[in-house]
């Protein structure tokens, strides 16, 4: 018992153990992880410009209502297209010598999961308008606006990225909206949020607790609901549910030539390679290209608006929408 008297010998053998604990329990176990998960193959980095987008995320408390990890059930296949898993973040390194931020894969969905951000909602204009006022996007958003990240000027420069604000939330705005670096390198790093595919074809495993149930009863969906579901995943966020666009921001697809029109090309050429309306409206991006979409959904996804919101023309089929792609795919190999 003297043992416990002698204060020197009873730090000296506790820092030792904390040492050896801090050894055997948290270092090699880290270092064992390193060197059995690696990141995917064509897994990018970030880019300057993204990393420091990664620390404004951080700095604005983002993590604190927004997970990144995709769980492997059923109600999470929203967000990604598989399950997370560990080489999704073993490319990921220190934010600096002081701080080990490298994942941030959040404990709270107060608002939706952003693995997959980049995929799902590919358009800089969306997030810059999602970031100055969440509720002109997301009417019932409980997301707090970031007014800090942008600037009001009487006029814009040669470089300046101008946020078109819809008019009924621009009157009380004396200026026009400019987004500053801070907000351009937060977008950077949201769009660099993409699940990478699974080597040589690999099956990811299954997300568990399905909806419907293998083999059951239940009432398939007919093309025009798959039209539906497709078009909330892919064009619902800046056209809208009723198809009436924001006006200033995104331009509305009820009663549009285009969707109403002949120009079947035109029509395809647009979801498949974005397209670039500005001064008026922000710019679409590549939405079929960013999302792989097929021949099939983007027939749906044409059917649905030409049959929405009083829009009355004709169908038309997966073979006419296959050879306007093979068109598109064909000049731009040139």
């Amino acid at each position: 018992m003297e043992f416990f008297n002698q204060t020197g010998k009873l730090f000296k053998t506790i820092l030792g153990l904390f040492l050896f604990l801090t050894l055997v329990v948290a270092i090699l176990p880290a270092m064992k992880n390193q060197q059995s998960n690696k990141p995917l193959p064509g897994a990018p980095s970030l880019t300057e410009e993204e990393k420091a987008g990664k620390n404004i995320y951080i700095a604005n408390g983002c993590v604190a209502c927004h997970s990144q990890q995709v769980r492997n059930i059923e109600m999470d296949k929203a967000f990604g297209d598989r399950p997370s898993i560990a080489a999704d973040y073993a490319g990921n390194t220190r934010t600096d010598l002081w701080r080990n931020t490298a994942t941030l894969m959040g404990t709270e969905r107060t608002g939706p999961d952003l693995t997959n951000i980049g995929n799902r909602q590919p358009s800089t204009d969306w997030h810059l308008l999602h970031l100055f006022q969440p509720r002109i996007v997301v009417d019932q958003s409980i997301m707090p606006a970031y007014p800090w990240l942008f600037e009001i000027r009487e006029k814009t420069n040669k470089d300046d990225v101008e946020v078109k604000i819809p008019e009924l939330y621009s009157q009380h705005i004396k200026g026009k909206v400019i987004a500053t670096r801070e907000a351009l390198q937060l977008v950077a790093y949201l769009k660099s949020l993409k699940q990478q595919p699974l080597p040589d074809g690999r099956k990811a495993m299954d997300f568990l607790y399905p909806k419907a149930i293998p083999g059951s009863t239940a009432i398939k969906e007919s093309p025009n609901q798959n039209g539906q579901q497709l078009y909330a995943q892919n064009c619902q966020s800046c056209h809208q549910a009723n198809g009436e666009g924001l006006p200033g921001a995104f331009p509305a697809l009820k009663g549009s030539p285009i969707v109403n029109g002949d120009n079947l090309e035109l029509f395809v050429g647009i979801i498949m390679k974005g397209y670039d309306a500005r001064p008026e409206y922000g710019t679409m991006p590549s939405i079929g290209i960013n999302n792989n979409l097929t021949a099939e959904e983007i027939t749906a996804i044409i059917n649905h608006e030409r049959s929405s919101w009083g829009n009355q023309a004709k169908p038309v089929s997966a073979a006419e929408v296959s050879r306007v792609m093979d068109m598109i795919n064909t000049n731009n190999k040139k």
